[in-house]
């Protein structure tokens, strides 16, 4: 089923309104009028959503943001007169900062004055974002390390990488800003080491390879992925480690990330023809087979501890949900 965009919100309406904006849809779509031609893009998108100047940055940065259907991540861009702006996502604004909830439950593998390794369960939210202000993670770790709330961006605290919603496994959290600044710093330059256990449709020709191809946002659909040729480089390492036929023709294979792009997993393994298991958002849902969730769970984690500079590892065991779905084949 294609999803609609909804009708365009007059610029100038918003601007006179001096309040947020309430839409049913978390899309904004407006024309840039001359009046307005030459005005960076961080600056529109702050007026288009009522946000500061940096969550607009925060929300150009994390593809949140199209200009002329082009997903653009570069803050300082000048519009010119009838260029399309696209916000895909509000910010989410609490009255205050993230309140603590400890109502939220994820195990922690490590934890020290510099860091926190959590093992996520799937379905629960890593952070705030359109449709979801409350019960995220970082609400649950609000509630066990308060003083999380001075590290990193104000409504991400501590957060250096995430997870998809459906996805488990393990990430790191920084509790100071140093810790933060360097970890995030090696997420950039490639060196941190994330692994992932995957079951995906069909047997792979070779029995491992990498899949290097650009990633950006769909033009057809904004609230997903795909390999674009405008988009952010992109690449995913996989080995198979077993195959079945029974009762699909499945591979469970390992992938390592050498960037980390949303959904990449899921977007590469589907743009070679073999969708996780269960992801229905990129064809890996099947009728012949059903699967509670993706089939994806990020089992290891390595680093250089930001205070030590002794190389870390971590692991995580596929969870029952999982584990389930694999004792089912022969």
């Amino acid at each position: 089923m294609n999803r609609q965009m909804p009708r365009p919100i007059p610029l100038g309406l918003i601007l006179q309104m001096g309040e947020a904006v309430a839409t049913p849809d978390p899309y904004i779509l407006e024309t840039i009028p001359e009046a307005l031609a030459g005005e960076r893009i961080d600056r529109i998108v702050a007026l288009l959503t009522e946000c500061s100047r940096a969550e607009a940055v925060a929300l150009i940065q994390d593809e949140q943001v199209l200009v002329n259907d082009i997903v653009l991540t570069k803050p300082s861009h000048r519009l010119l007169a009838e260029d399309t702006v696209a916000v895909l996502s509000h910010p989410v604004r609490p009255v205050s900062k993230v309140l603590a909830d400890s109502s939220v439950e994820f195990g922690v593998v490590y934890e020290d004055e510099t860091l926190i390794v959590i093992d996520k369960p799937a379905g629960l939210v890593v952070h705030p974002g359109a449709g979801h202000s409350g019960s995220t993670l970082v609400h649950g770790l609000i509630a066990q390390f308060p003083e999380l709330a001075s590290v990193g961006e104000e409504f991400r605290p501590g957060l250096v990488h995430r997870l998809d919603r459906g996805t488990s496994g393990l990430l790191v959290v920084a509790r100071t800003q140093a810790a933060y600044e360097d970890l995030v710093g090696q997420l950039s330059d490639h060196s941190v080491v994330r692994i992932y256990t995957a079951l995906a449709w069909r047997r792979f020709e070779h029995p491992q390879g990498v899949v290097d191809a650009p990633i950006g946002r769909s033009r057809r659909d904004p609230l997903r992925m795909t390999v674009a040729v405008d988009g952010r480089e992109s690449r995913t390492h996989y080995r198979v480690d077993a195959e079945f036929t029974e009762p699909v023709e499945v591979s469970l294979i390992t992938c390592q990330l050498e960037t980390g792009r949303t959904h990449q997993i899921r977007v590469h393994l589907a743009s070679i023809g073999h969708a996780v298991v269960g992801d229905d958002t990129y064809g890996g849902l099947r009728r012949s087979f059903s699967a509670p969730r993706p089939f994806l769970h990020a089992r290891e984690l390595s680093f250089v501890h930001p205070a030590t500079r002794e190389q870390v590892s971590f692991t995580s065991t596929l969870p029952a949900d999982l584990q389930g779905v694999l004792n089912r084949f022969s």
